[in-house]
């Protein structure tokens, strides 16, 4: 019996210009790159331009994922951008992209789960393209989180980069089994009783204002392993593979402490796991796509290859794919 699949077509990633490493960040305010490293890997992320938005940021990694799909914009039936820094409160971001794009048809709409975005906007695109509501789904990741940082604040503001990552899903009939390629299982999480641990404190219906991230870390950090490998288990549950039968392991790249304590426990080798943290810091959004492209690129991942992504963000909302190249 046949089956469609949604199977990844291309990607491309996009980083802005400006690099502000840990010896640069030690000038703005008190902290140090060994203090930075130890703690979460990091050691320099991107920052937008004056006057770069997280559209042009989108905009441009997805040029470069059609490119790499071989595909025309007019082949792409919806845009989905997945971002907690939209350039306005309205219009979507997607829509912004759409028009940059040349788009005249479809639709776009912005999906928002801050750091569980892409995962979330994957599952939602695969959902179209199974209910063959679409063909050609362009996912896009994308964050100017330097725009909402307090920069005096050196708990978070030495986290967070700025970037975009797109990925194109195709639908494409397959067999039905679990040797198929494309998207194999998503599984989504939220629970708003963690609000407090990590978010923004304005908007446009509290404060009328933009506002800034405020994060308990420990508390992230203490409920991130647990929540991130509870989706994980039930990818595996739900299609028999295992830690073993993975061949990478592209996780949210949030702290390389969360990264590496998600893997033991989930017992995933250590060099199965995709890690840009430490030249990208979070994306948000944007890390999982973006370091899907890294390790394309380089030609770890390849075509046939099992691939499992997951991520936990603000909210608390949390996700995973299991998904083959």
């Amino acid at each position: 019996m046949s089956f469609i699949r949604s199977v990844v077509l291309g990607c491309g990633s996009y980083l802005p210009e400006k690099t502000l490493t840990n010896f640069e960040l030690a000038t703005m305010v008190d902290t140090s790159d060994e203090w930075i490293v130890q703690r979460t890997g990091i050691s320099e992320r991107h920052i937008a331009a004056e006057g770069e938005f997280t559209s042009d940021l989108a905009t441009a990694a997805a040029k470069a994922a059609l490119a790499d799909a071989g595909l025309t914009i007019g082949e792409i039936d919806m845009i989905l951008v997945a971002t907690a820094t939209p350039d306005d409160t309205f219009p979507a971001t997607a829509v912004t992209v759409q028009r940059k794009l040349g788009m005249l048809h479809g639709a776009a709409f912005d999906l928002h789960a801050v750091c569980s975005g892409f995962v979330f906007a994957l599952s939602t695109a695969d959902a179209y393209i199974r209910a063959s509501q679409a063909k050609r789904i362009l996912i896009i990741g994308a964050e100017t989180f330097s725009r909402i940082l307090d920069w005096t604040d050196r708990s978070t503001c030495v986290l967070f980069g700025d970037g975009a990552g797109a990925v194109i899903l195709g639908a494409s009939v397959q067999d039905g089994t679990r040797e198929d390629r494309g998207v194999l299982t998503t599984h989504l999480r939220s629970d708003g009783n963690h609000r407090e641990k990590l978010y923004v404190d304005g908007g446009p219906s509290s404060t009328g204002t933009v506002g800034h991230l405020r994060m308990e870390g420990r508390e992230v950090f203490k409920h991130a392993v647990g929540m991130i490998t509870d989706v994980i288990e039930d990818a595996f549950s739900a299609t028999g593979y295992t830690a073993q039968d993975v061949d990478w392991f592209v996780p949210h790249q949030a702290n390389i402490r969360i990264i590496d304590g998600s893997a033991r426990k989930l017992g995933i080798a250590s060099e199965k796991v995709v890690r840009t943290v430490a030249v990208h810091g979070n994306t948000s959004a944007a890390s999982i796509p973006l370091a899907l492209s890294v390790a394309r690129d380089d030609g770890r991942i390849k075509r046939g290859d099992l691939v499992l992504l997951e991520a936990m963000g603000g909210g608390f909302t949390w996700g995973s794919a299991l998904l083959r190249w």
